[in-house]
């Protein structure tokens, strides 16, 4: 902080020199009445001669992002959150004292304008200043590129100069609210209700993840930063609310990758009385909602795929699919045996906890199908081993009833026929203990708590979790998680 370089010492000069004339370098309130996009729109069809008729003013404030002094008069462009404007200033329009003034501020500095609207001979909707207004100082000037590879880091770093300088940055930060709350007034729309769980908790429960450790003082206990929102949910459905929702952060103690992050939102939805299929036309009316409300149109580029979300989405079983991409038939009772000798036949490697027939599917999946699932497919039937939160098929218990939605190959949400049985839950929660005994670190804690409200009885249900990041990356077509989060987690930078 102490090496300034030459233009930072001349700003700093310049702000001392506000201060001699009695300003403030860093303003104060400033009342503007008009933005300018809604400028650029309301008189874009208004003919250049129709102007000298009409007196039409607006004060507007922003950041200078251009300027083009000619002697006793000036252009310069602010930029506002809306995006930019021209503004005409002269001496004749503002006096010398408030021309010399507006002559010593610079690219990246905040001011206010109140002007008349006009248009140029070239045809751009420009405000004739009338009164300028010196707001904010910027002590370091904008760099002139800072989209480039060798700037990506520092883009993610430090977003408020990428929301400065990128237009795209400041789309997406701007969509993405709309997105979640067009979700909302959905979910709202469909009788849910939003509700808050807890994020410090006791036990590691609701997915298979590795957690982040905290430490609280007064109780003298390790806790952990939640993994999912579920159980909570679930206990509220045990209590009668019957349809709620969460839009939350999680945090997962793993590596990052242009599909995650650390910390990320999630959002998990429990409706009472429905199922597996009632989650899947929830989660296709709410992505055509989406699509339609937000962006109005249904076909989108993502991760090089062009994906259409019209018509009805494919639904398709895990061992269905297993068998068009192998010819192997997993529908067939086999045991454990049989089936580790399979993976080890096609070269799938196999921790010690995955060597029986439900990890054995999932491990297939994994490598033939997943990525071939490029257009909007609900993916169903998966193993009882990496389900335990989930009802088991009536027809065959050595399956669940859940499913995945995947898009290019990636997974967008993740739904269950909701387990509601204690008994099964808790030895489900012991299989998982098993699991970890033999080094699955992700396995769950006994949630005895959960299994209690259980035994009071919960409704049959549906529940669904969506990665909201992955959704807004995929509406907004971005490639990278970092691109649709406003602060990512970043590795420090090299010494």
């Amino acid at each position: 902080m102490n090496d300034l370089t030459e233009q930072e010492l001349v700003r700093r000069g310049k702000m001392e020199d506000l201060k001699k004339l009695g300003l403030d370098p860093f303003g104060h309130r400033f009342d503007r009445d008009s933005f300018a996009k809604d400028i650029k729109e309301k008189y874009k069809d208004v003919d250049h001669d129709a102007f000298e008729n009409m007196d039409d003013t607006a004060t507007v404030a922003g950041r200078i992002m251009f300027i083009r002094r000619m002697g006793k008069a000036s252009f310069f462009t602010i930029q506002d959150k809306t995006g930019s404007i021209q503004i005409y200033i002269s001496i004749n329009d503002i006096g010398e004292d408030n021309y010399n003034l507006f002559k010593t501020a610079d690219i990246g500095d905040i001011v206010g304008v109140h002007g008349k609207i006009m248009k140029t001979k070239t045809g751009e909707v420009t405000i004739k200043c009338l009164e300028y207004t010196h707001l904010v100082k910027a002590l370091r000037p904008l760099p002139e590129k800072f989209h480039g590879l060798t700037d990506v880091e520092e883009r993610y770093r430090r977003r408020y100069v990428d929301l400065i300088m990128n237009e795209e940055s400041k789309r997406v930060a701007l969509l993405r609210p709309r997105i979640i709350r067009t979700i909302q007034n959905y979910l709202d729309g469909q009788g849910f209700v939003e509700v808050e769980t807890p994020i410090l908790t006791s036990l590691l429960t609701g997915a298979s993840a590795r957690p982040f450790v905290t430490h609280h003082n007064t109780q003298d206990i390790d806790m952990y930063l939640r993994i999912a929102l579920e159980l909570p949910l679930k206990r509220l459905l045990v209590g009668g609310l019957e349809a709620v929702y969460e839009i939350g952060r999680v945090f997962r103690n793993e590596g990052m990758d242009p599909q995650h992050n650390p910390e990320f939102t999630l959002m998990e939805a429990y409706l009472a009385y429905s199922n597996l299929e009632g989650m899947m036309d929830l989660t296709e009316e709410m992505f055509k909602t989406i699509a339609t409300k937000v962006f109005n149109k249904t076909t989108y580029n993502y991760l090089g795929n062009e994906i259409n979300l019209d018509g009805k989405w494919k639904r398709v079983s895990m061992v269905e699919a297993i068998k068009e991409q192998t010819g192997i038939d997993f529908s067939k009772q086999m045991t454990d045996e049989e089936a580790v000798k399979l993976a080890e036949e096609h070269g799938i490697e196999m921790e010690e906890h995955e060597r029986c027939f439900g990890h054995v599917v999932n491990l297939f999946f994994e490598k033939y199908v997943e990525d071939t699932l490029i257009q909007p497919t609900f993916l169903y039937g998966h193993p009882v081993e990496i389900s335990p939160l989930t009802k088991k098929n009536p027809d065959d218990p050595r399956f669940v009833d859940r499913f995945e939605l995947f898009i290019a190959g990636k997974e967008f949400a993740n739904a269950y026929t909701e387990l509601n049985d204690p008994i099964d839950q808790l030895e489900r929660f012991e299989a998982q203990i098993k699991e970890r005994d033999l080094g699955n670190e992700e396995a769950n804690d006994i949630d005895y708590d959960f299994v209690e409200a259980l035994e009071y009885g919960m409704p049959p249900a549906g529940g669904i979790g969506y990665g909201i990041d992955r959704l807004c990356m995929f509406f907004l077509e971005q490639e990278s998680i970092r691109d649709v989060l406003l602060f990512p987690t970043m590795k420090e930078r090299s010494k």
